[in-house]
């Protein structure tokens, strides 16, 4: 391998489209496009400049030009296209939900680990500079002993029982793709909940519609969290300490800025958020590093997390019964 890492995209579809803008933009080499249908593959291609089209999955990850693999197929083949590309030698980077449950991305870390490559969860937010700056102004006690975290994701979007968003047999619903936001967010400031509380409305095809969410620590601490695919919300975050707050501005899991208030409500500082396109560069960056240190986790977000995060998800979806047909 060049020290360079070469990208290959597994799944054209519009989180793609959106990744790989921002690859370019910030002088990454993306090498290859794989799809089950080759004219989709060729149309990507055309469209970013990328050298290597095939029309299959299997032809991708056998690509000898390819080093990592961005998943961004539907939510339940994340695993069989995480796995074949582990299996033929390739660094893995998978859209968020990294799977469907624990189990199958405990199955994916294993494999990963056997086979000495990283394995890393797109939760693109958690690279960007202003969540790294947040966290160290936490670390720094800026506003003392953070005990609430207030986060939400809720969007108004397609209602239609045939778009995916609205399918069971395709991960369908708020929790996984607009939930985990929130969920993932509260692993990374308190860490692994010790309680887990929801209540859920679904959809007339059976998927979660709007879901709240309740997480609890030993300690005292809380997490209160709402998602819902069809009403939107401002969506601000809120950290909540003994000595101020942080709020993180609408659409706070994007590149924002947030601001930091002492316990009468003074601002002390304003944090930007800005960054070059969208932001998605981040996580490959972190995967590019980690493969250049000769690493297969970082701080930001190791496997190990990605894999509890997962389990909460599936306590939720337990307590709400959101099922899945796809489901092993």
């Amino acid at each position: 391998m060049s020290g360079r890492v070469r990208w290959g995209i597994l799944g054209p579809g519009g989180i793609a489209r959106a990744f790989t803008k921002d690859l370019l933009l910030a002088g990454h080499t993306v090498t290859a496009v794989g799809s089950r249908s080759e004219d989709s593959a060729r149309a990507f291609a055309d469209e970013f400049g990328i050298p290597n089209v095939h029309g299959s999955y299997d032809n991708l990850v056998s690509d000898a030009e390819v080093d990592a693999i961005y998943v961004a197929t539907p939510h339940p083949f994340h695993v069989s296209g995480a796995r074949l590309a582990l299996e033929h030698g390739k660094h893995v980077l998978v859209e968020k939900p990294f799977t469907l449950n624990a189990r199958e991305a405990e199955e994916l870390v294993t494999l990963a680990a056997e086979r000495n490559l990283v394995v890393l969860e797109a939760m693109w937010t958690r690279f960007l500079p202003h969540m790294v700056r947040l966290r160290e102004l936490l670390a720094e006690g800026v506003i003392g002993e953070v005990r609430l975290i207030q986060a939400d994701h809720d969007q108004s979007l397609p209602l239609d029982p045939s778009h995916r968003l609205q399918s069971p047999e395709l991960g369908g619903g708020a929790l996984l793709d607009l939930g985990i936001y929130p969920v993932s967010f509260a692993h990374d400031i308190f860490g692994v909940p010790d309680v887990i509380h929801a209540i859920s409305t679904p959809t007339p095809t059976g998927v979660d519609r709007s879901t709240s969410i309740l997480l609890g620590w030993a300690d005292g601490r809380q997490a209160l969290l709402h998602t819902a695919l069809d009403m939107a919300r401002p969506n601000r975050a809120v950290l909540m300490g003994t000595k101020g707050r942080i709020e993180i501005e609408p659409t706070w899991y994007n590149a924002v800025d947030f601001t930091v208030y002492d316990a009468d409500g003074t601002v002390l500082q304003t944090v930007s958020g800005a960054v070059d396109g969208r932001g998605m560069q981040y996580q490959a960056a972190e995967l590019e590093r980690l493969v250049a240190e000769g690493r297969l986790e970082g701080d930001i977000l190791p496997p190990a997390e990605t894999v509890a995060i997962m389990r909460t998800l599936d306590t939720i979806r337990e307590q709400i019964g959101l099922t899945y047909p796809s489901e092993r």
